[in-house]
Parts: C-alpha cells; sequence; structure tokens
C-alpha cells in the first residue's frame, strides 16, 4: 500500500482534509481510509492547495470526501467521522471496482476508457447503460461525437441492433479503420474496419451518392398524416384527409394517389391540404421502394440515416415517420430490441420555448414508453437546455463532456437526481475527451478517458473514405506506369515538312 499522507484538522463523517506527503497525488484521485467500524473506506481528492507555513515549511492539503465503504449486503456512505491524524493510502483497483461498481471483464460489458487519474480499465454494464435510455451531453468540441463513435462501436461488438439519426453525415467513417495506432497502445485496442455491419441511406442519394436510397411506405392513419403535414389544418381540411384516407384504405397507394383523391372533393379549401401533401411528395421520402423495419433493424447491424442535405422539416419528417413505424413494429415484437440513436437532438425534440417539431411527440413517447418494450434511446447535443426536458430527464445514464454554458448546466442539474455543485465544477473543468459518467451503470458518479476509436473519427476537414481498389488492380496498373517505354509515334507529312522548313530557314 502506498501512503500518501495523514487526515488533518477537523473531520466530518463525509468531508475531511489530508496532510499530503507525496507530491504527486492529483486533484481526482481514489484515496482509501482504514475506519475503525467500517473497514475500508474509499474517498476521492477534490482540490489541492500548497502554501506556506508560518515556520517557513510547504505544505500541502488536500480537500477530499468519503464516497462509500462495502458492507454486508451493499454499499453504503459511512456516517461517522474517520479518527483525526489517521493514514491515508492511494486506492488499490479491487475497492475502487467494488464500491464504484465498474466490471472486470469486457465479456457483455462496453470498454469506455480509463479511469482518470488511474490505470484502470471502465467496462459498464450494457444492459445497465442503454436500457433505460442514455444522453451524450457536451459543448462543441468537447469530443461529443467521438464519444458517441465509441459507444456505437461497443453497441455493434456486442451485437445490439442500432439505428443512427445522423443530420450531418458524420458516422459513416465507422467503415474505415482508424490509422493513429500510436494512441491506440495507451488503450490497448487495434483498429477495426464495420462496413459489414453498416448500411447507410439517405432519401438524398445526389447529396450522398455512397448512400442507399430511403423510401419510406406512404401508410398513415389520420393522426399521423395531421401531424407530419408541413402546415396546421382546420377541422374541415382535416375532415377532407379522413375521407380521402377512407377511400384508399386496404389498398396500394402512392401520395400522388391520395393527391388525386384530394382533388376529387368539392370543397374549396381541399387545395391547403393538396398542397401539403404535394411538399410531402417532393420530399422524395415517400418514392421508390420502401425500406421495411425489418431491413433496418438487424441483429448486430448499424443502419445511418444520413439526412445531409436535407431541409430540416424534412429531417424532422423523416425522424417522425421512422420513429413511429419502429416503436409500432416493436410493440408487436417484429424486430428484435434496438438502440435509437439521435444525433442534434434539440433540432428533433426541442424544449418549449425554442421551436417545435414535429418529431417531438413521438420522441417524447419514446422516451416514456420505449424501455418497457426493448426500444432504447440514444439522445446527443451540444446544447442540453434546448433539448426537451421530458425526454432528457428519462435519460437515466448520462455521459456528460465539458459544458460551461450556465443554461445547459443548469438544464443537465434538473434531469439528473442528486446533481449537486460540485458535479458542476467539475463539469467545467473536464479536459477534452474525458467525460462525466453518471446514471445506474456506475454507483457513483466517476470520470473517464474516453478511449481510442477503433474506426476512424470523421473530421470535415481532412476526412477522405480510402477507396478499396478492387484485388490485383495496383498490379495491373503499375506496369503501364513504372515499366512500359512510351514507344514514338510515325512522324506525320507535317511534321517531316517542319523539320525541313525550319532548317532551311
Amino acid at each position: 500500500m502506498q501512503l500518501i499522507g495523514t487526515i488533518y484538522g477537523e473531520v466530518k463523517p463525509t468531508e475531511f482534509e489530508i496532510l499530503l506527503i507525496n507530491p504527486n497525488i492529483e486533484r481526482g484521485s481514489y484515496v482509501k481510509i482504514d475506519h475503525e467500524q467500517y473497514g475500508w473506506v474509499l474517498s476521492k481528492i477534490d482540490t489541492i492547495r500548497r502554501y506556506i507555513s508560518a515556520e517557513d515549511q510547504e505544505i500541502t492539503l488536500a480537500k477530499a470526501h468519503a464516497i462509500a465503504y462495502k458492507g454486508e449486503k451493499s454499499i453504503l456512505v459511512p456516517k461517522i467521522p474517520f479518527k483525526p491524524e489517521e493514514r491515508v493510502y492511494l486506492g488499490d483497483r479491487k475497492l475502487i471496482r467494488q464500491i464504484l461498481g465498474l466490471k472486470k471483464s469486457k465479456t457483455n460489458n462496453i470498454y469506455l476508457g480509463l479511469l482518470e487519474g488511474h490505470n484502470l480499465t471502465v467496462y459498464l454494464d450494457v444492459h445497465k447503460t442503454i436500457n433505460k435510455h442514455i444522453s451524450v451531453l457536451a459543448k462543441t468540441g468537447a469530443g461529443k461525437s467521438y464519444t458517441v463513435a465509441v459507444l456505437l462501436e461497443e453497441l455493434l461488438d456486442k451485437g445490439i441492433p442500432i439505428i443512427i439519426i445522423d443530420p450531418h453525415g458524420e458516422y459513416s467513417s465507422l467503415n474505415y479503420e482508424n490509422d493513429d495506432l500510436e494512441s491506440m497502445e495507451k488503450y490497448e485496442i487495434k483498429p477495426k474496419t464495420y462496413a459489414n455491419k453498416v448500411t447507410e441511406y439517405s432519401p438524398d442519394i445526389v447529396v450522398n451518392p455512397d448512400a442507399k436510397k430511403l423510401a419510406i411506405q406512404p401508410r398513415f392513419t389520420l393522426y399521423e398524416l395531421i401531424e407530419i403535414m408541413p402546415m396546421r389544418l382546420n377541422d374541415v381540411q382535416k375532415s377532407i384527409v379522413y375521407d380521402s384516407l377512407k377511400r384508399l384504405e386496404g389498398k396500394e397507394y402512392s401520395i400522388q394517389d391520395l393527391i388525386n383523391v384530394v382533388r376529387m372533393d368539392d370543397r374549396r379549401t381541399k387545395w391547403k391540404v393538396i398542397n401539403g401533401l404535394e411538399t410531402l411528395r417532393d420530399s422524395g421520402i415517400f418514392e421508390g421502394k420502401a425500406v421495411t423495419e425489418e431491413e433496418l433493424v438487424k441483429k448486430g447491424h448499424a443502419s445511418i440515416i444520413n439526412l445531409k442535405g436535407l431541409e430540416p422539416k424534412i429531417q424532422q419528417l423523416v425522424v417522425t415517420k421512422i420513429a413511429r413505424d419502429l416503436f409500432e413494429a416493436k410493440k408487436l415484437n417484429k424486430i428484435p430490441n434496438l438502440f435509437f440513436l439521435i444525433e442534434e437532438a434539440h433540432n428533433f425534440c426541442p424544449e418549449r420555448g425554442f421551436g417545435e417539431a414535429m418529431s417531438s411527440n413521438i420522441l417524447r413517447t419514446v422516451a416514456s414508453e420505449g424501455r418497457k418494450f426493448g426500444f432504447h434511446l440514444g439522445v446527443v447535443s451540444q446544447r442540453p437546455a434546448r433539448v426537451d426536458k421530458n425526454v432528457l430527464s428519462q435519460c437515466n445514464t448520462q455521459i456528460i463532456l465539458k459544458i460551461t454554458n450556465p443554461n445547459d448546466l443548469r438544464a443537465i442539474g434538473q434531469s439528473i437526481e442528486g446533481f449537486t455543485p460540485g458535479m458542476e465544477n467539475d463539469i467545467r473543468q473536464l479536459s477534452v475527451g474525458h467525460a462525466l459518467v453518471v446514471g445506474e451503470c456506475v454507483e457513483q458518479p466517476i470520470t473517464v478517458d474516453i478511449r481510442t476509436r477503433k474506426s476512424r473519427h470523421y473530421d470535415a476537414a481532412r476526412f477522405t473514405p480510402k477507396k478499396e481498389l478492387e484485388p490485383g488492380m495496383i498490379d495491373k496498373i503499375k506496369p503501364i506506369f513504372l515499366k512500359e517505354e512510351v514507344k514514338p509515334t510515325k512522324k506525320s507529312y507535317w511534321d517531316k515538312f517542319k523539320s525541313i522548313f525550319l532548317k532551311e530557314t
């Protein structure tokens, strides 16, 4: 055991100071103290300060708090203070794992990274992490999308079906191996491509040529169609929609077929309905062979819904229809349990007062009811304050990277049970790539140094997919450029004449 100091001054049940003798101890380090009644108690150093005493001696004091100890049946918080001047030791792996609830093996667990300040791998129980939904929150540039990709890699390795709502087309980088081998050594991982486990879909394959055409079957209830219409309808217009759907009930139809039926109505207000239906038709998401729920949700497979290049309203329309269709299919047990990830969630389920999105209602429903049916939600945003609080508060696991905006910190505090000012300060001071993990997947909040990705990270400024040449192509083309000599072409009559003319002149 490594002695680092002794308890100093006034001692409270969960708060105390340590007179440090080891200058290498850092803020955030885990330490242990042998309590006369509880045995070993795990504690954490919150702050460290150095000063010169009246006797001209340099003193280093650390402020710490007691986390918990292992009781007979559960993890408990101490209620009796430590003895003054009790010895303090650096925390050991076994005690840290026990008290923080960290798993020992990769099997059926998520390898997120290393515990900050300790060379200790962080494995989280996969079911406790996503079963009751998860949120990943951070300000721009803090490593949010990188952390999400690490989570996706782990879920794919565990065979969990994934749907990724990708507004910017950044998750197609899962198809390519990471070439940053040096950074992988620290986390003991190897490069990996997920190309055989990922299918990318997009309504706009002109902007996204590597994606498959996403087409959705135009099958609506009255409520669904009214909800996804790009404008509000009055009661008469709703009646027109209802009558038109009734005429097509039980038939295969397109949006154009529905428009044609509406045209037959005698009421003048039909033109607003037609205008809305034409907008849906022109979006392109109802044209072509429809992708089924069974095609989208497959074990060990991720379907990326690439919305890059689409207008916000059309993006919301796609999310609304896909989320509703998948939720209905899951309730009927037509598809396996799945993880539904929403990037830029503040655009698809905004908090009231920050606009309205047609996808808000279905996402609120999934957040509140999805866990019962195995429909697990992932909420990702750099503006937590703008995400619907009913959706955010349903996420029982939070992975929070650096955030400094007071409104965003306030929103996080309202969504996390037991949020303290100390946690708010921790979030402000997080380094890039480090995350505070809170929720049922850990016994206590922990700070994690997120591991390096196995697949390549997307960077809009430098990411260029490496398209593999077909086998043997290099061998075919190399001789042409490297070995074969270019044979001189036979001179034309003009070439001969020109050389004679130039010599004479």
